[in-house]
């Protein structure tokens, strides 16, 4: 092999497609790198789908937990389960070798999906959150206002939006119009980024984290200053004993879940909505590593909601707890088993 030949081999091996002249070039990472990257988003899918996986599975074998609020919850861990299954586990391998390597039309179907199940993820927290300020501010009209059969309304339209706003923006392309000079000295075979243009960068992280984020913070200060107001009542009591201490100290724990809740949303979903919106001004220049472990800390957000409803929240305990017994025990019915 002459020295050319071998100068042209050793460049090639660092290529997404060695046989194509176009190629994107893989990221050169320490091996060590790259296997503690593998382990660490292979430890975060596992743990976002079984963990939602165990969220779902709970509120649909038992009874006690399909209330409007379970069902809300149950849909949410749904689309936080398709996200860890079948977005996040393509992402990890884009992100460690810095390659896609399933053609540009998958690329559109992933970039689509990844988007329908975050926005999914995020309207559903705002659901949640309007279902618990009416169940804490508003109890006497709750019941009759908030049905099994109006959450599965308010669901499927959840769904249906964040499906069809996804797939339009993605496969019409409206979000890269005024961008194709620009793409077209950036693209490579093996990339598989979806730009913004100015109107849709401001677009996108309005309507679909602000406006959230908006909502949710508004109605989460108001029920806990509610929380707090009914907590101290009970603790001022003199009669009902041990029930009011109980109560009062439900009440403080749903109010301390509900601002980690806010705090992880907020952790998880701010950095890469204002990435998006400062790169769409600034010619696109957060690096691509720094926008990818922002869009990892926005997948984190799916993988923390199962464990804060199993940590504060005393019925999902012990339904984890009897599911897991049924699987190492090889219980089949677990339709006799309460944790009332």
């Amino acid at each position: 092999m002459t020295f050319n030949e071998t100068a042209i081999y050793f460049e090639n091996m660092f290529l997404c497609y060695p046989l194509l002249p176009n190629s994107c070039l893989k990221l050169q990472r320490l091996t060590v790198v790259k296997v503690t990257m593998y382990v660490l988003m292979v430890l975060m899918i596992l743990t976002t789908v079984f963990g939602n996986l165990l969220i779902i599975i709970s509120i649909s074998h038992f009874k006690q937990l399909q209330s409007p609020t379970h069902l809300i919850i149950r849909s949410l861990a749904t689309s936080d389960c398709l996200l860890g299954s079948l977005v996040m586990p393509y992402s990890m391998v884009r992100s460690v070798e810095g390659c896609w390597y399933l053609g540009d039309v998958v690329c559109k179907v992933h970039s689509s999906l990844d988007m329908t199940f975050c926005i999914s993820s995020l309207m559903h927290l705002s659901l949640i959150s309007v279902d618990r300020y009416m169940a804490i501010c508003d109890p006497l009209r709750y019941r009759m206002r908030v049905t099994n059969n109006t959450v599965t309304v308010f669901t499927t339209l959840t769904w249906l939006f964040s499906f069809f706003y996804s797939f339009s923006i993605v496969f019409s392309g409206v979000n890269k119009i005024g961008l194709e000079s620009f793409i077209m000295q950036v693209y490579c075979v093996g990339s598989c980024v979806l730009f913004f243009n100015k109107q849709w960068g401001i677009i996108c992280p309005i309507l679909t984290f602000f406006l959230s984020g908006t909502i949710m913070s508004s109605l989460y200060i108001k029920i806990f200053h509610v929380a707090r107001k009914h907590a101290k009542i009970m603790s001022e009591r003199v009669t009902g004993g041990m029930k009011s201490q109980s109560s009062a100290h439900r009440e403080r724990k749903a109010a301390k879940a509900l601002a980690i809740v806010m705090g992880v949303f907020l952790f998880c979903w701010l950095p890469i909505f204002i990435a998006t919106i400062i790169d769409s001004f600034l010619n696109f220049v957060t690096p691509g590593d720094v926008f990818d472990a922002l869009v990892w800390f926005g997948y984190l957000n799916s993988t923390c909601n199962p464990l804060i409803y199993g940590f504060f929240y005393t019925r999902f305990q012990k339904a984890f707890k009897i599911l897991i017994l049924s699987c190492i025990y090889g219980f089949s019915d677990l339709s006799t088993w309460t944790f009332e």
